[in-house]
């Protein structure tokens, strides 16, 4: 491992399709790995914030006091109870940032900034993005390097990738240079259905060796872990979940680039 951090956005711009659970149980996973991780929660419904055990209401920091009001990433970072696992998390507040950051200077950059100033203290930060292309998901997508893009192994997987794809194109060539879609990952994935089969030779047709070995399955458990506020993996450790995002946390070790 080196000692740049790997900044990475869980986007998709359809919902649903498991960004929050790939933000949280692959962070989770690396942190088993003694990894120091950071997920930052961008969307405002706070999925990432509450399936990782923490309860927006009783915060006091959030990332809306980040983007909006100038603090310091560093007072907003709070422990999970996974060794290794931090937060920055979400708030109801933030559902107004759009609004707010529409007059805000540097408005698509307050996140990258903030980022900078913390990133030397981690070895991988994963930004839950929203579903919306607005400049939450503008500021998420400038802040980082590379994009993780969960797909549901359903009808219409592929849909809204080649929107996501333009997006990542035009904060490339304006805001972001170093930007890429480095990793696809299928997810909700059932051997036993040609439909999932079928989706899998169909993303890993069209996008071969961006398309993640490790496939995430359809699992009751892991819907359930949200619930609890805990990742997979201590909610529950011995499940087949559990242990496929632990090696997909080993493939992305072995395979990342920095």
């Amino acid at each position: 491992m080196t000692s740049e951090s790997r900044t990475i956005a869980v986007a998709n711009q359809k919902g649903g399709v498991g960004k929050t659970t790939t933000a949280i149980n692959l962070g989770a996973a690396l942190a088993e790995l003694g990894r120091r991780v950071l997920v930052v929660d961008m969307d405002p419904q706070a999925n990432a914030t509450t399936g990782i055990g923490l309860d927006p209401r009783e915060l006091t920091v959030s990332v809306y006091d980040v983007l909006l009001d100038g603090k310091s990433m560093a007072d907003c970072i709070v422990p999970t109870s996974v060794e290794g696992l931090m937060a920055v998390p979400s708030h109801l507040d933030l559902a107004g940032a759009e609004i707010e950051l529409q007059s805000a200077f540097n408005r698509e950059r307050r996140l990258a900034n903030a980022l900078s100033t913390v990133s030397d203290e981690f070895d991988y930060l994963f930004v839950d993005c929203p579903p919306a292309l607005g400049l939450l998901a503008i500021n998420a997508l400038t802040a980082v390097r590379e994009v993780l893009v969960p797909i549901q192994c359903e009808y219409f997987a592929l849909e809204g990738l080649a929107q996501l794809s333009m997006h990542v194109d035009q904060i490339r060539r304006h805001l972001n240079p170093d930007l890429s879609v480095s990793r696809l990952l299928l997810v909700m994935y059932d051997g036993r259905t040609n439909l999932s089969r079928q989706v899998s030779q169909e993303v890993r047709a069209l996008y071969d060796n961006r398309v993640c070995r490790t496939v995430i399955p359809r699992s009751v458990r892991l819907a359930e872990a949200p619930a609890r506020g805990m990742p997979i993996t201590v909610s529950s450790p011995r499940s087949r979940a559990a242990l496929t995002y632990r090696i997909l946390a080993k493939e992305f070790e072995a395979n990342g680039t920095r």
